[in-house]
């Protein structure tokens, strides 16, 4: 008999027809004339609840000899066939009323993923097995539906989805924390007389990594096309054990041309905005549960983001706010002079206690941001008037700022970091020029500037920070099914 889902076994009325359900056990509790079993496919965060008479239904499998109602634990997977009826109990609309169960496979009393609760520490040494799970049932639904908001979303708004390289031989954010690509006996490396790996006889014959950000290629995209998105991962090999971090997440990048900030800033919200209620909309079982198992303030936290209009606030002014509070007796961990990089705590002060709504800080010091932004003309490159007393770093003259438009959250601190990029190849090739970098595998990007040049914007979403905020989930190795991180790879 064809197999039904039990989302669509819930939503059915169709009482007395015969239904074919498979899927693995939730619990099974017994007693002396009926057993109830739940049965979840996951296809719905929600259980079918199976009323089984051992003396009417029939028992049957080809991999278990001699099999058992009592064999039937927590993690079995089975078939069920029996009648639809509407269920005496409260919270359930139906029931099946099984007449042939069909065992695929049992699970003894080592299965890790009982019913009882287990530890998100346990559960991530057990990853293979923790998608069975409730909660990270519904997270992995929630992940689906974030990324079909993401395609629906662009799609409807004119962009082209646009595939960028894996492998590259340039480094976008200049970190240099990066993955190698090679076919290189690792045993038996080549070096020229300085001591430096020789890569003639390499496959792509130079030094090549795993990419950080699509970025680059993007903008060559947005610059034919109009406007791009790209959405894949991306890896970073920094050796940060935290909760906010991964080795390899997957990015979601736009590259837009004939935008400027303010249309930039226009497009990070309506985008934001869209997938949040794209979530309200599309996963309501799943937030229910998450909101009373994860985090009970989840959804009005989201619905909250929907009402809200983000407060855009320049750099220089979020200092002033930053250091008032130190005045007012807030403690900080780490300092947030004029010139200083915001930490994660100085972006959740801005949005969950100062200003209780979501953040885009604007215009950067050109100090800590990529070299491809765009600088504010002088006039708007100023720190505070006092600069120095409010600890602007050993200048008189601040330097200048970038037209960067990063998104700040609560709970999440940055999550979409975007700028207007430099158009003009006099400029970039003078900030080029300043930080001293390598041109080598750069001269194709800095063409762009010398044929047709167009003013253009974008930015970078991490994906997984989208799922951590949407879910309540703490943790980032909690929102993608096999994380990597610093010693693990595993699965």
């Amino acid at each position: 008999m064809k197999r039904t889902k039990i989302i669509d076994i819930l939503s059915s009325t169709s009482y007395g027809q015969e239904v074919c359900v498979k899927g693995w056990v939730r619990t099974h509790r017994s007693s002396k004339a009926v057993d109830f079993i739940a049965l979840n496919d996951g296809s719905t965060i929600k259980n079918v609840q199976v009323v089984v008479s051992p003396d009417t239904c029939s028992l049957n499998s080809d991999s278990v000899a001699d099999p058992s109602l009592k064999d039937i634990t927590t993690g079995a997977c089975i078939a069920v066939t029996g009648a639809l009826v509407e269920s005496p109990a409260a919270g359930q609309p139906s029931e099946i009323q099984a007449s042939a169960i069909t065992i695929y496979g049992l699970c003894d009393n080592t299965y890790p993923m009982q019913k009882k609760g287990q530890s998100f520490e346990v559960m991530r040494k057990n990853a293979h097995l923790r998608l069975r799970t409730n909660t990270f049932g519904a997270v992995m639904r929630i992940r689906h539906n974030m990324a079909m908001a993401i395609h629906t979303y662009f799609h409807e708004h004119g962009f082209f989805y646009f595939h960028t390289p894996l492998i590259t031989a340039s480094d976008c954010e200049g970190a240099g924390n990066m993955f190698q690509v090679t076919t290189k006996n690792l045993y038996d490396l080549k070096k020229d007389e300085q001591g430096r790996i020789i890569y003639d006889d390499d496959f792509f014959g130079e030094q090549t990594s795993l990419t950080v950000s699509g970025q680059l290629e993007g903008e060559l995209g947005a610059t034919a096309l109009g406007a791009i998105y790209t959405f894949g991962p991306t890896f970073r090999a920094e050796n940060s054990n935290t909760p906010r971090h991964l080795a390899e997440f997957w990015m979601v990048e736009p590259e837009v041309a004939f935008l400027d900030q303010e249309e930039l800033m226009d497009l990070e919200e309506d985008f934001i905005k869209y997938c949040v209620r794209w979530a309200l909309d599309n996963c309501k079982d799943d937030l229910e549960f998450l909101n009373k198992m994860i985090d009970k303030t989840l959804i009005e936290r989201l619905e909250g983001v929907l009402k809200e209009t983000f407060v855009r606030l320049p750099y220089t002014e979020g200092i002033n706010i930053l250091q008032q509070a130190i005045k007012d007796g807030k403690k900080f961990e780490f300092p947030c002079n004029w010139g200083d990089d915001l930490a994660s705590e100085h972006e959740r002060y801005l949005v969950e206690e100062h200003f209780k709504k979501p953040v885009i800080m604007t215009d950067y010091p050109r100090s800590f941001k990529s070299f491809y932004m765009k600088q504010n003309a002088p006039a708007a490159s100023v720190a505070p008037a006092d600069g120095p007393s409010v600890g602007y770093k050993g200048a008189i003259a601040p330097g200048p700022t970038m037209q960067g438009t990063d998104v700040l959250f609560p709970q999440i601190g940055e999550i979409i970091g975007g700028s207007v990029r430099e158009e003009s190849y006099d400029k970039l090739m003078a900030e080029v020029e300043r930080r001293k970098m390598d041109l080598t595998h750069l001269w194709w990007y800095l063409d762009t500037r010398r044929y047709g040049s167009c003013p253009h914007a974008g930015f970078g979403l991490g994906f997984e920070r989208l799922i951590l905020f949407v879910t309540g989930m703490q943790n980032i190795r909690d929102v993608i099914p096999f994380p990597r991180t610093p010693k693990n790879a595993e699965f």
